[in-house]
């Protein structure tokens, strides 16, 4: 029986999509489940798999090509045999041995393959770890960890040249690498943001030390209790920042045309930084989360978001971001607007400051604190009140809990 395999439903929001990887060519068995095919659209990368075993008989759209919602990919025979192994597979030995795969034959992801054209290397020189000898992304790093290691090595005494070739002056490379979709896309909004938007950042700074020392003492007791997960500090500020919300509509409120959208909700956008782009999964009624629900979702959002497997609906909507630059070593930073969101909230690295507490010098952890707003719809007042409410918030947990 003939199977055709179509690319997934796209929601209203995406136009298209492009075909990104094929790690099953025509002819080859494949299995029930087995990942056939990945799209890339401008938000997600999307996964097609086999719906039964069988082979892949042709494939309708190759690498590259530009495709809509539910367009026929490819067709796939259940319970057919592979077809016989390639000419080229046959031949002698040494024959296979003078001519390298081309880059276009060797199995990859969407990174991998973007790796191999940044640093341009041959893809026939990298052993691959994944299925059937696909290349993933931590074989190019240890290949390029090991690469200065083999090029020192000493070259044999009887092939030293004659005469040494004069090294030269300085190259000056250049690559033309096209942008992915998601990329492209992520340029296009962020653009959109500082043109569209009258966007002004407020900063605050932040005592830590309550916070550190509250999860000093319980975060042990924390993780055994909620099954592994890990008490972080990104719990305490999207739960800071929807106690703020409630306080300041305006903030949590988005522009329609000439209309003003407030949000009786708060689902709270999370940034998280990903091979191919910056995405922002939701967090949906976060405030109706527990501290451990909040830490727990954080942490399945990122782990989906590293492996590609968020969904279009995971990164839909929002009223609120927050975004953790401090995880990299950013001390201050200006956040962007994520549009039609009013604000956004950008955390920083915590760093050991003296501050000036009753009349003394202490040393204290400090983070900064930056709230990018629209001020089309939120006065520069209530942007201060809202920082200051953070603020509070985080130097006094408990007023979390007792939503004071």
């Amino acid at each position: 029986m003939a199977y055709e395999i179509k690319a997934p439903a796209f929601p209203e929001s995406v136009a298209d999509g492009e075909v990104a990887a094929w790690h099953k060519q025509e002819g080859e068995a494949v299995a029930r489940d087995e990942l056939l095919v990945e799209i890339e659209t401008d938000k997600v990368v999307m996964e097609v798999v086999a719906p039964v075993d069988g082979v892949l008989t042709s494939i309708k759209a190759p690498e590259g090509t530009t495709i809509e919602s539910e367009q026929l990919l490819a067709t796939l025979e259940e319970g057919a045999a592979a077809s016989a192994a390639p000419t080229a597979a046959a031949a002698p030995a040494a024959e296979s041995s003078e001519a390298a795969p081309a880059a276009a034959d060797v199995q990859m992801g969407p990174a991998a393959r973007q790796l191999i054209e940044e640093h341009g290397l041959d893809p026939a020189k990298i052993g691959g770890s994944g299925k059937n000898g696909r290349i993933t992304k931590e074989d190019i790093l240890k290949h390029l960890k090991e690469a200065p290691a083999e090029s020192a090595a000493p070259a044999p005494a009887a092939a030293a040249p004659a005469a040494p070739a004069a090294a030269p002056s300085g190259e000056r490379v250049e690559k033309r690498v096209p942008m992915t979709r998601i990329r492209a896309r992520i340029a296009e909004r962020l653009l959109n943001a500082s043109q569209e938007t009258a966007m002004l950042t407020t900063f605050n700074e932040v005592n830590m030390a309550p916070v550190m020392a509250l999860r000093s003492k319980y975060k042990d007791q924390f993780e055994k209790t909620h099954n592994g997960t890990r008490l972080g500090f990104m719990g305490f500020f999207v739960k800071a920042a929807c106690e703020a919300l409630k306080r300041f509509p305006e903030v949590n409120a988005s522009i329609d045309g000439n209309d003003v959208v407030y949000h009786g909700y708060q689902d709270i956008g999370v940034a998280v930084s990903t091979e191919t782009g910056l995405v922002v999964p939701v967090l949906r009624d976060a405030d109706f989360m527990s501290l451990a629900d909040v830490e727990a979702s954080i942490r399945d959002l990122g782990l989906r978001a590293r492996d590609n497997k968020l969904t279009i609906e995971d990164m839909t909507g929002g009223t609120f971001t927050v975004t953790n630059g401090g995880v990299f070593g950013s001390l201050m930073s200006t956040p962007i607007l994520n549009p039609p969101q009013t604000g956004i909230l950008g955390m920083h690295k915590i760093q050991e400051r003296p501050m000036a507490v009753n009349g003394e010098v202490v040393i204290l952890p400090m983070m900064y604190l930056a709230l990018s707003y629209d001020h089309r719809l939120i006065d520069g007042k209530t942007a201060v009140q809202f920082l200051v409410a953070i603020k509070d918030l985080i130097e006094d947990p408990a007023r979390i809990l007792l939503q004071l």
